[in-house]
């Protein structure tokens, strides 16, 4: 890294501290707090200006390079899209039919405009390649939706959303820089820096409860949104190296908690999209552990994940046993969780 980029990094990082004390001000002033209710046990009204914040500043740094990105003017009005819906949904509560219907229309600006979409699922058929054609749309779509949502699910407690997207920011770097696509390395940095000093805030390591702030919708649809963003510039196309596959192991744990809640809302006859205490943070939390401890244990669980499918990308496993694993954990996970009381309730019998 020469000292250009450095320098580029340590401002950007700066300015998205700098930023989130603005507009933490400036959140108490037009009323974008989160409040107190029976599901939000949290003290006092809490600003929901993480999202914002690194918005900003990821805005900041395209401009100052825009080559960091492909088609970044088309990223930019993606994401602006997505920031605005969410700051209204932070502020209003807004139908999730319409957050739905503008993930929806982000998406085929993203594929019509910047030619990103999923062409090729590699080589998950026993060794033959799964060609998409003309059905990666609507895959694609799926898949933007899937991730957004997931990553908004998982922020249920302090410093979860945050982390999760380190590690999945981390393990993208690592491959790209791994396989020398540097812009997209610097990418998934630059949203590595930028994320950081909202989790120092979030979870009270500077100025403690006095500048706490939130992520909000707004930082959960930018996370999902960028990181199929990248995704997608990494595993499809000539010049691509990454494996389709290896994706899912970056993203599993929100992306499986969202799939074992939906399925289980589903099961008891509910809408997929109600709200509910029953994903992986809220056990965690009703089966006794803190919100720290809960954190800690949830984030290795996607740390270790995340390395497992770095190490599969380049061990020469073949996608379809990458693919049948992935499946298999998800499969142990939802079974699990779906008996979690009575393993809970047994394991205290023994202790």
């Amino acid at each position: 890294m020469n000292s250009n980029i450095l320098f580029f990094f340590i401002f950007i990082g700066a300015a998205s501290f700098l930023l989130s004390l603005f507009f933490s001000k400036l959140a108490h002033i037009l009323g974008l707090v989160d409040k107190p209710t029976q599901r939000k046990q949290h003290i006092g009204n809490v600003p929901l200006v993480g999202g914002l914040s690194i918005y900003t500043s990821v805005m900041l740094a395209l401009w100052w390079k825009q080559e960091l990105l492909v088609h970044s003017d088309i990223y930019v009005l993606c994401a602006s899209i997505l920031v605005m819906i969410g700051v209204i949904d932070d502020k209003y509560d807004i139908d999730y039919r319409i957050r739905l219907i503008v993930q929806i229309i982000v998406s085929c600006l993203m594929i019509f405009g910047a030619g990103l979409s999923l062409k090729s699922l590699g080589y998950i058929l026993f060794g033959s390649e799964l060609v998409l054609g003309p059905l990666g749309y609507i895959v694609t779509i799926l898949a933007v939706l899937g991730a957004i949502n997931a990553f908004n699910m998982v922020d249920g407690i302090d410093g979860l959303l945050g982390t999760l997207s380190l590690v999945a920011f981390s393990g993208l770097f690592y491959i790209h820089y791994e396989d020398e696509q540097f812009n997209l390395a610097w990418f998934s940095l630059l949203f590595i820096i930028v994320t950081v000093p909202y989790l120092l805030l979030n979870l009270g390591f500077i100025l403690k409860d006095r500048c706490k702030i939130f992520m909000g919708d707004a930082g959960s649809m930018l996370f999902g949104f960028t990181i199929v963003w990248i995704l997608l510039q990494g595993t499809q196309g000539a010049t691509s190296q990454m494996k389709p596959v290896t994706a899912l192991w970056l993203i599993a744990i929100p992306l499986i908690d969202m799939i074992s809640t939906m399925v289980r809302r589903i099961k008891k006859k509910q809408s997929p999209f109600k709200a509910d205490r029953e994903h992986l943070h809220h056990i965690c939390l009703r089966a006794g552990l803190s919100s720290g401890k809960s954190l800690a244990l949830i984030s290795f669980m996607a740390a270790l994940l995340a390395i497992f499918g770095i190490f599969m990308e380049y061990s020469g496993i073949p996608d379809f046993m990458v693919m049948i694993m992935f499946l298999f954990i998800s499969m142990f996970y939802y079974v699990m969780l779906s008996h979690i009381w009575k393993i809970i309730s047994w394991l205290r019998s023994r202790s």
